[in-house]
């Protein structure tokens, strides 16, 4: 028997939870078939998640199918939680990408498939509600391949489209051999010479999909049944089964985090190397951390049940690794953890509701953290605010619901304003000395910014020797300047430069005869901790800084005749048309919006576009502000822009 991880990924409402029912009925792990619609679905476990229709947290089931036992993740479709759909993609040996047969392919599809692409993931797309009025094939078809993928290998065709009866009639026509062939060397010479078999096809359509170089295309429909069985035939025939050596060194990833009863984190892994037991001490976090295992679960026919071990391959829940985060590396790293998607660009402040505790809110947000690393949260002490970085608004209002349902926390939400950043504009050097210039630091520190090419972050250099001081004092500037650099001249995030340090200088320790050690003639790392805001904001003062906000690519589809009353509004909301296409009654246009104006621009398109229009959107760059007053952000820490206000936040010790 061996083992496939598999995700289900999709647009929004494309059917992606009604297929995972249908598939767990056709193979016999439930007898009756839930619906999104009643709440009562295996993998919308959220009360929410019912409440609202809608996939928020991934899931996973497992069932077989003869030898092979699956283990099947049902992802949310909504882009605003993307960040849900990023972390699963890091544990699939394949995936099922749903595309809705009315609404084809759309916005979140192409944005899934080219990730699915890049990433190598082996893919079958299943074209679901075959069964609909004004459900499609050939347009459907021609979608998929204009705008997906144009490997893609049509498995059969539908009859019946619209109605009850629809189904799905299996075969490989002359286009799934014009796509192999393309692909596939000796396939092609035995077309040529006429020698192709119905067995060398299907064996260079296996091969093909497992090197996800094409991509099967079913129809069907989740609510009949039609076309599921072929489906379940192509899982078991066509994508690849899960690697890894049981025998080999630990390794594994952390891709969800979750909150056990009595509040313990429960980590859901996938295990690329090596096999884990209970009672094992492992390291993790790339060794930065270890614990011990207390509990190891592992999913089996539509459940989770206990097991001693989990072996290279498969997925189990974890307990008793209290400091575990997701993304981590259990054991020998596989690879670094990457983003797939762009990270959040939108950012709120939670306002507490009356009678709502700030410390019980500040522990509930922290927990939500924790489940999604690319929520980012920041604290302000001095205004008592936390805000949270945000996808979008739909988002917002999730958390604002399960703030309320588990944690019984009442909250609203300021504007939702962009998360800009700031890069340096030129060259700044700043140095200050021991005891010179009202420097109260027992430390002195030269620092030079200069701008690095967008992209590459923060480095930082030293042009001084290592060895000419201890390194934990070298360490502490280094750890400093990347906290400082959160916060630039305009409270935005510092980004893309290089900070080289110049001077540097400190007093070694001293002790008085038969006493101890004399803190006040001794540099310490606090010093250093110091004295390098200082330095840091007065380089950046002097180089100077340009604040940028994001912006999306958008792509907007709308008949032709509604383009008199797009171009306004596009206007209107800042977005900038750069291409513009029409197709027969259909335009096209393409261009760059600022990232807070694109749900303006969401909730305005249908009512323009009678609601035929679609667009796509997508974080592309930031761009530099360049109308208006300079967006500003308050700043959280003891403000090193004011020097009297800073020293006397920080230190006692205050030069005059």
């Amino acid at each position: 028997m061996h083992l496939l991880n598999l995700g289900i990924l999709a647009h929004v409402d494309a059917g992606k939870t009604s297929l995972t029912e249908r598939l767990l009925h056709s193979v016999g792990v439930i007898d009756e078939i839930g619906r999104v619609d009643d709440g009562n679905t295996q993998t919308d476990t959220l009360a929410l998640e019912r409440r609202r229709g809608i996939t928020i947290k991934s899931a996973v089931v497992s069932f077989a199918i003869d030898d092979v036992t699956v283990n099947l993740i049902d992802t949310p479709g909504h882009p605003d939680f993307i960040a849900e759909v990023e972390r699963v993609l890091g544990v699939l040996d394949g995936a099922v990408l749903v595309v809705s047969a009315v609404e084809g392919v759309q916005a979140q599809t192409r944005v899934l498939m080219r990730t699915l692409q890049r990433l190598r993931i082996p893919t079958l797309v299943f074209v679901n509600k075959i069964d609909r009025r004004g459900a499609g094939y050939e347009g459907v078809l021609r979608a998929i391949s204009e705008r997906l993928t144009p490997a893609a290998v049509p498995m059969g065709t539908a009859a019946g489209l619209g109605t009850p009866g629809a189904h799905f009639v299996p075969g490989l026509g002359p286009a799934a051999l014009d796509v192999l062939a393309d692909h596939d060397d000796d396939l092609l010479s035995a077309y040529v010479e006429g020698t192709v078999c119905d067995a060398r096809l299907r064996a260079a359509l296996a091969d093909g999909t497992r090197q996800a170089l094409v991509h099967p295309v079913f129809f069907g429909s989740a609510v009949t049944g039609a076309g599921v069985g072929e489906l379940i035939g192509g899982i078991k025939e066509l994508l690849p089964a899960a690697g890894g050596d049981p025998d080999g060194p630990l390794s594994g990833t952390v891709f969800k985090v979750e909150r056990g009863p009595a509040g313990e984190k429960v980590a859901y892994a996938r295990m690329f190397s090596g096999t884990l037991r209970t009672r094992d001490r492992i390291s993790f976090a790339d060794a930065r951390e270890d614990g011990r295992i207390t509990a190891i679960s592992v999913f089996d026919h539509g459940t989770d049940v206990r097991r001693d071990t989990v072996p290279a391959g498969r997925i189990a829940r974890l307990r008793g690794l209290a400091d575990i985060r997701i993304g981590d590396s259990l054991g020998e790293p596989r690879k670094a953890y990457g983003h797939f998607f762009a990270p959040p660009t939108l950012e709120t402040v939670v306002v507490p509701g009356p009678g709502t505790d700030g410390r019980a809110l500040h522990l509930a947000l922290t927990q939500l953290a924790e489940q999604d690393p690319l929520i980012g949260l920041r604290h302000d002490e001095v205004r008592r605010e936390t805000s949270v970085s945000l996808y979008g608004e739909v988002q917002k209002e999730v958390i604002q619901a399960t703030l309320a349902d588990e944690f019984g926390l009442d909250v609203t939400f300021r504007e939702t304003t962009p998360l800009c950043i700031e890069r340096p504009a030129g060259t700044g050097a700043a140095v200050e000395f021991i005891k010179k210039d009202a420097n109260p630091f027992l430390a002195t520190v030269g620092l030079r910014v200069d701008p690095a090419s967008p992209g590459t972050g923060v480095g930082f250099r030293l042009e001084v020797e290592l060895g000419s001081m201890p390194y934990a004092f070298f360490k502490a500037v280094e750890d400093t300047v990347r906290d400082t650099l959160g916060q630039g001249l305009h409270g935005w995030q510092v980004t893309d430069c290089t900070v080289t340090m110049t001077h540097r200088g400190y007093w070694p320790r001293q002790s008085h005869s038969h006493q101890g050690f004399d803190k006040s003639m001794s540099s310490t790392g606090a010093d250093f901790r110091g004295l390098t805001p200082l330095v840091l904001v007065e380089a950046l003062r002097r180089a100077g800084t340009r604040v940028y906000e994001p912006m999306h690519r958008f792509r907007v589809e709308a008949p032709a005749d509604t383009l008199g009353a797009l171009l306004p509004v596009l206007a209107a909301v800042r977005a900038v048309p750069q291409t513009t296409e029409t197709r027969s009654e259909t335009c096209v246009l393409e261009g760059v919006v600022p990232a807070d104006r694109v749900n303006e621009l969401e909730q305005r398109l249908p009512g323009l576009t009678r609601g035929e229009g679609e667009l796509e959107s997508a974080f592309d760059h930031y761009a530099p502000v360049t109308q208006g007053t300079l967006p500003r952000r308050p700043r959280t820490d003891n403000n090193p822009l004011n020097r009297k206000e800073y020293l006397l936040n920080v230190t006692r010790r205050v030069g005059g």
